[in-house]
């Protein structure tokens, strides 16, 4: 509460001085009433089903009706359609299917592949964007062929999977302009493969995805070796600069600007820490300044790679012990992704953090257009301007923060599409993000270079 009260005076210090309203953040009462839905007992429930089927190797059986991964697809599917009755028909639940070949690698056989998809259609119709949480339901013994061992999942990736289908549960009777997709994709022991198959897809079909929240390994409270444990803290992975069309001129602004910590998923990465922490108490979302985890990879990757912004979202504390382990008790260490290891208060939270993030980007308004910051002469303030996008704005929240900082530390409201300000663009950085009514903030634009007078 502290952070979001110095920002509230500091942006009030400023507003008096230009005529501007104070920045007062509150709350989104839906937003908070579905945040307070989010269930640990759900979760749990949902995870036992997973461990239930006792392997969910992306190699493993597709026709057992009891075991295996097309029995755990089945259920998940099943589940979503579940939801469709309460949203009206605007959420809809399929299969999204493709066929590998062997590899030599990871793949030993034909194998197709199957992500689950939930679709909660936007009301807008001239709002294109779409939001993206994703967790992968397959997972794996020491070995990433064994496809017939017992292999429980509980946390990699069943927490994250639980957390897609809590967040469609609550979210599915609820209406939102913007679409949001809810899936559990196959294929990641395997070498990420269901999600660079539908982020592919994506972007041959042109989706507009704002942001992915990529959710793995989320629901385990301490570590092997340090023995930390931690329930009040949750990390966030996010590439500072995006190679994607990352051209010789483009590269050459970014160096000249010193922007190369505000890509679009580092940009995401400080709207899910604010976001996050506004509406889950006790819990301190943790930017780590690295794609993923050292020399690893997740589902957040591929949609990287087509130019979207997309984040990681996983526990502060990983035990190795439960990763990736045939389930064994050896020299009196238990082995093996159990749920018994698990923390559902602790996914709980991580979860809530999640579906808070998702509303408030879906229920945000496009996002202000050629945003930028005029250079005509030296000078010890900062002006900006930009062009309203269109669709129901009712204002803008221009945000700032000191260049040694990772997080955006002061916001000032404006209706008007331009603003000055007393503070030097050498010792601060600048965005400017759309707000809503209700108080709903998008992602923030950072402003290109204008020399026109």
């Amino acid at each position: 509460m502290k952070k979001y009260l110095l920002i509230i005076f500091a942006a009030c210090a400023v507003n008096q001085l230009h005529g501007q309203s104070p920045v007062i953040i509150q709350k989104d009462a839906e937003i908070a009433s579905m945040v307070a839905e989010v269930s640990a007992d759900s979760m749990k429930t949902n995870i036992a089903r997973l461990v239930s089927f006792g392997t969910r190797n992306t190699l493993s059986s597709t026709t057992n009706p009891q075991r295996g991964i097309g029995a755990a697809r089945n259920w998940i599917l099943n589940r979503f359609k579940s939801f469709a009755t309460a949203s009206g028909g605007r959420f809809t639940a399929r299969f999204d299917t493709s066929t590998y070949k062997p590899d030599g690698k990871r793949i030993d056989s034909t194998v197709v592949l199957t992500n689950v998809v939930g679709t909660l259609k936007g009301t807008d119709p001239n709002d294109r964007r779409v939001f993206v949480i994703s967790g992968h339901m397959d997972n794996m013994r020491s070995n990433v062929m064994d496809r017939t061992g017992i292999a429980p999942g509980a946390n990699d990736d069943g927490s994250g999977t639980a957390a897609v289908m809590e967040c469609a549960r609550i979210m599915s009777r609820h209406k939102f302009p913007a679409t949001i997709i809810f899936v559990a994709v196959c294929g990641e022991e395997q070498g990420l493969l269901g999600a660079g198959f539908m982020a592919a897809n994506a972007k041959r079909d042109k989706w507009q995805i704002e942001a992915v929240l990529n959710n793995d390994i989320m629901g385990s409270n301490n570590s092997n070796e340090t023995n930390i444990i931690n329930n009040t803290r949750v990390r966030v992975f996010s590439e500072g600069l995006s190679a994607f069309e990352l051209t010789e001129q483009k590269a050459a602004a970014i160096r000249a600007m010193g922007l190369e910590n505000d890509g679009p998923s580092r940009q995401l990465a400080r709207y899910v820490k604010e976001v996050g922490e506004r509406y889950v108490d006790n819990l301190e979302v943790v930017m780590i300044y690295r794609p993923d985890r050292f020399l690893r990879g997740g589902d957040h990757l591929p949609y990287q790679q087509q130019g979207y912004a997309a984040v990681r979202i996983t526990e502060m504390n990983e035990n190795f012990n439960h990763q990736h382990q045939d389930v064994r008790m050896e020299n009196g260490v238990q082995y093996g992704d159990l749920p018994e290891f698990m923390d559902y208060e602790y996914l709980r939270k991580n979860t809530a953090m999640n579906l808070s993030n998702l509303a408030n980007l879906a229920k945000s308004p496009l996002a202000p257009q050629d945003v930028s910051i005029a250079v005509v002469a030296l000078s010890n303030s900062t002006e900006l301007s930009w062009k309203a996008p269109g669709g129901k704005v009712a204002g803008y929240y221009v945000l700032m923060r000191e260049t040694t900082s990772s997080v955006w530390q002061k916001k000032i409201f404006t209706a008007d599409t331009s603003i000055k300000l007393p503070y030097s663009k050498d010792n601060y950085f600048f965005a400017v993000q759309s707000v809503s009514a209700a108080g709903n903030e998008g992602l923030p634009v950072v402003p290109t270079v204008s020399r026109k007078r």
